[in-house]
């Protein structure tokens, strides 16, 4: 490698070319997999239980059986001091990890294999409810706390009157109004959607605020110079200066959003994704698991590439928006 390859790993704000963002985006998924696969497939690296084949002369040995080494290797040595039949087994690793193999085939199975329980539900009627819920409680967030953010960047007086309440509570913990929300909404669809809200709201307006305060003041100055009203000035003036920025921020909180999933759905009656890996993790099917929780990050990182798409297209000056 070349001083002078060595030196781009470092370059400072240097924009990458198109195949490179390819490859370098492409390494951040393949190097985890590959440690993945180490742990996995190469039986000297951890495997710290043994995967009973044949029990031999111990009676509570079962083939399929998962046993820790150091217990397998205690009723080994005893069955061979008695000079009974010898139980045998390979290493595995434990069932809760399962190997990249069974989870790329439950991605599979997992949409085509009936509920465990007469009243479960299809693994895409889980996700489907899911971003459904997610969706009302962003839109919800988004239509309260993106104009209370945008008035309170620009209007200091309103920022001093709101900002310190909406600082409070944004430390106090949403599933901790799971209850209060159940007995005001029910114990359907209303809380896991208000928790979400709760969620992202004072956080919302409050990242809007101090993107709306970076706005260039000058701009300020100069449409109030040329008598612009106070209603103008948000609409001719903030939204448009702060769009491509607000816009970014959307995307960052939507994934925002995304983290109070699994706790709002555990609140009121159990549905969604959530319902659908409690249950998997309940009968031990732990690929399924696996692969329910790698579909939420698949769908959220591809709804972000194209928010990231769309926000090239409609804001194509804004350099921040292309990486």
């Amino acid at each position: 490698m070349t001083a002078t390859s060595r030196t781009q790993w470092f370059a400072v704000r240097r924009e990458l070319s198109g195949r490179s963002r390819w490859l370098l985006g492409a390494g951040s998924f393949l190097l985890p997999v590959l440690v993945w696969c180490l742990v996995s497939y190469v039986p000297f690296i951890w495997h710290p239980q043994v995967l009973i084949e044949q029990p031999g002369s111990v009676d509570y040995f079962q083939p399929g059986m998962r046993i820790d080494k150091d217990v397998f290797a205690d009723e080994l040595s005893h069955a061979r001091d008695a000079h009974t039949a010898l139980p045998t087994g390979e290493a595995v690793n434990p069932v809760y990890l399962p190997a990249p193999h069974e989870v790329l085939r439950a991605f599979y199975t997992a949409f085509t294999t009936p509920p465990a329980s007469r009243d479960g539900v299809w693994l895409h009627q889980s996700l489907w409810h899911s971003i459904q819920v997610i969706f009302w409680g962003f839109v919800i967030s988004s239509a309260i706390g993106v104009p209370v953010g945008i008035v309170c960047g620009t209007y200091s007086a309103i920022a001093r009157l709101q900002e310190p309440f909406f600082e409070f509570f944004r430390y106090l913990p949403a599933p901790a109004f799971g209850a209060l929300m159940v007995a005001i909404l029910g114990i359907y669809d209303g809380p896991k959607i208000a928790i979400i809200v709760i969620g992202t709201l004072f956080q919302q307006v409050l990242i809007v605020a101090n993107t709306t305060r970076k706005l260039e003041y000058g701009l300020f100055e100069a449409a109030m110079t040329l008598g612009t009203k106070k209603f103008k000035l948000l609409t001719h003036v903030v939204i448009p200066g702060v769009l491509p920025d607000l816009y970014r921020d959307q995307r960052i909180l939507l994934g925002w959003a995304w983290t109070y999933l699994i706790v709002a759905e555990l609140v009121g009656t159990s549905s969604g994704i959530t319902w659908y890996i409690t249950q998997q993790a309940r009968y031990e099917h732990f690929d399924n698991v696996y692969a329910a929780i790698m579909m939420i990050g698949i769908i959220g990182l591809g709804t972000d590439i194209v928010l990231a798409w769309l926000g090239r297209k409609l804001f194509p000056w804004d350099r921040t928006l292309k990486a």
